[in-house]
C-alpha cells in the first residue's frame, strides 16, 4: 500500500466535516433568539428591526435553497460547499462587527445566503460517499443528530456567550467555528466525490421561485406583526402564488428546469417533502415558543435558558443514533409514524406548562420526548425525501428537503405565533402578564401536536404506497430503513 493511499482520510472524516457544516448552519438559525433583548438595547433597534435580526437569515436560507441545490449540482457541490462556508464565515464575521442596524441585518442575509449554499452541497456529498445500506443509515443518523442538536446548542451558546461577553460574541463564535469547518472540509471531503454536472443553468426559473418563495417567506414573517389582514401581507401572497404559476410555466417548457417534473415521479421524494413541511412546521415553532416561555414566565436566565436545552439535544441524538436501526426493525412506516406520535404526546404535555410552574415539572420530561421523537422522524424522512434520486439531481434533491422544512417553518410559525398572540392579547385582560403569556404558549403548543397527530395519519396512507421507479440511475435506493420493510 502507497504512502498517499495509507494518509488518504476516510469517508469518517469527511462525514465529520459535512456534519459539522450541517451543525453550524442549525446554530446560526437559533443562537440569536436568546441574544435578541441585548442587541435590541445595542443597536438601539425598533420592534420591526428586531424582527428582522431573525427574519433576515431565513428569508435568504429559505428562498434560495433550490437554487444552491442546482449550482451545487452543476458546478461541483465541494466547490460550492467551500464557497458556502467561506460566505457564512465572513457574513458571520461582519455580523458581529455590525455598529448599525442595516449592517447586522445584511450581514443576516448574507449569512443565509451561504447556509442555502451549505445545506443540500453538504447533504448532496454524504450520499456521493455512503452508498446505499447501513452505511448510508447510520450517516443519515449523524445528520439527524446534528441538525436537532445545532437548534438546541444555539438557544445554549446564544445565552452563556451573550451574558459572558455580549451579543457580538455569538456571531463570532459562529465565524470561527465556520472558519474551522472550512480547514476541514477542505482537507478531509474528497474532490473527486462529485465534479461539476452537465445541462444548463435555468435561471429564469431559478428567478421565478427565488422571487416566489422570497415573497412567501416575507409575507409570512410580517404577518406575525401586522396580522394576516394587512395590505403588503395579502400582497406579498398574491405575489407569491402568481410568481408559483409562471415557475411552473417556465419548468414545463425548459430543456433544462430546476426543478425537473422527474423528481418528484421519484421513489417517495414527494411523499417525504411533504411529510418534512409539516415536520418543520412545529420544528422551528418550538425553538421559538420554549425559550420565551423559560424566560419570560418562569424566568430563567439567559445562561440557564440554554443549559434547559441540553436534554433536548441529548435525545435528539440518541434518537438520531437510533432511527437507523429501528427503522430496520420495524419498517419505516410504524417508526415514522410512532416518532410523530412520540413528539406530539411531548408537545401535548407541554401544552399543559403553567405560569407559576418550574423547569423540572412543566420542561424537561417533555422536551426528552419531543428531542426522540424529533430525530427519529427527521431521519427517516430526510431517507424518504431522497429516496431514488439519479445522482446528477442530488444536490436538488438536498436543496429540495431543506425548502420544504424552511418553508413549512415559515408558515407555522407564522400561523402558530398568531394564534398564540392572540390568545395572549384576550388572556391580558383578565390575567397577569404570566398568565396571559402562558395561555398563549399552551394553545401553540397544543396545535403543534395536533398537526403532528394529523401527520402521523397521512404518513401511514402515504409510506405504505409503493414508490415509483425512477427513470435514471438511482443513487439512493434503498434509503436506509424505507424500503426494506414498510409495514
Amino acid at each position: 500500500m502507497s504512502k498517499s493511499s495509507r494518509s488518504a482520510p476516510g469517508p469518517g472524516a469527511a462525514l465529520a466535516a459535512l456534519a459539522a457544516a450541517q451543525f453550524t448552519v442549525m446554530l446560526a438559525t437559533s443562537i440569536v433568539n436568546v441574544a435578541l433583548p441585548q442587541i435590541r438595547t445595542g443597536l438601539g433597534l425598533s420592534d420591526n428591526g428586531t424582527t428582522w435580526v431573525v427574519n433576515a437569515y431565513g428569508l435568504a436560507f429559505g428562498a434560495l435553497l433550490l437554487a444552491g441545490g442546482r449550482v451545487a449540482d452543476l458546478l461541483g457541490r465541494r466547490r460550492v460547499l467551500l464557497a458556502g462556508v467561506a460566505l457564512f464565515g465572513a457574513a458571520s464575521v461582519a455580523a458581529g462587527l455590525a455598529g448599525s442596524p442595516a449592517v447586522l441585518i445584511a450581514a443576516r442575509a448574507a449569512q443565509g445566503t451561504g447556509a442555502a449554499a451549505i445545506a443540500p452541497a453538504a447533504l448532496a456529498l454524504v450520499m456521493d460517499l455512503f452508498p446505499p445500506g447501513p452505511g448510508r443509515g447510520r450517516a443519515l443518523g449523524v445528520w439527524g443528530a446534528v441538525s436537532g442538536a445545532g437548534g438546541a446548542a444555539g438557544v445554549l451558546l446564544g445565552g452563556a456567550l451573550t451574558q459572558a461577553w455580549g451579543w457580538p460574541w455569538i456571531f463570532y463564535a459562529v465565524g470561527t467555528g465556520a472558519f474551522v469547518v472550512l480547514a476541514a472540509a477542505a482537507a478531509f471531503v474528497p474532490r473527486r466525490t462529485s465534479g461539476p454536472g452537465t445541462g444548463e443553468f435555468d435561471l429564469p426559473g431559478t428567478a421565478a421561485v427565488t422571487l416566489a418563495l422570497t415573497a412567501l417567506v416575507w409575507g409570512l414573517t410580517t404577518a406575525r406583526g401586522s396580522g394576516w389582514t394587512d395590505r403588503a401581507v395579502l400582497g406579498s401572497l398574491g405575489l407569491a402564488t402568481a410568481l408559483t404559476l409562471v415557475f411552473v410555466l417556465i419548468e414545463l417548457h425548459h430543456p433544462h428546469p430546476l426543478l425537473p417534473l422527474r423528481l418528484f415521479r421519484t421513489g417517495r421524494v414527494t411523499t417525504g417533502n411533504v411529510l418534512v413541511a409539516l415536520l418543520g412546521s412545529v420544528w422551528i415553532a418550538l425553538f421559538f415558543f420554549l425559550p420565551l416561555y423559560q424566560q419570560q414566565v418562569l424566568g430563567s436566565s439567559p445562561l440557564m435558558t440554554g443549559l434547559g436545552q441540553l436534554p433536548l439535544a441529548a435525545s435528539n441524538m440518541l434518537g438520531s443514533a437510533l432511527a437507523p436501526r429501528i427503522a430496520h426493525r420495524i419498517g419505516a412506516t410504524a417508526t415514522v409514524c410512532a416518532a410523530l406520535l412520540s413528539e406530539a404526546a411531548g408537545l401535548l404535555w407541554l401544552s399543559d406548562v403553567r405560569a407559576h410552574g418550574s423547569y423540572a415539572v412543566d420542561v424537561l420530561g417533555p422536551s426528552v420526548l419531543v428531542g426522540l421523537g424529533l430525530s427519529i422522524a427527521f431521519v427517516q424522512l430526510t431517507a424518504l425525501s431522497v429516496e431514488g434520486v439519479a445522482k446528477e439531481d442530488a444536490g436538488l434533491a438536498g436543496g429540495l428537503v431543506n425548502t420544504s422544512r424552511q418553508i413549512g417553518g415559515a408558515i407555522g410559525l407564522a400561523v402558530l405565533a398568531t394564534l398564540a398572540g392572540t390568545v395572549t392579547s384576550h388572556a391580558s385582560v383578565h390575567r397577569t402578564r404570566p398568565e396571559a403569556l402562558t395561555a398563549g404558549y399552551r394553545v401553540a403548543f397544543g396545535a403543534s401536536a395536533a398537526v403532528l397527530g394529523a401527520t402521523a395519519l397521512l404518513g401511514v396512507l402515504l409510506i405504505r404506497r409503493r414508490p415509483r421507479a425512477s427513470t435514471s440511475t438511482p443513487t439512493t435506493t434503498p434509503a436506509p430503513g424505507v424500503n426494506v420493510r414498510t409495514r
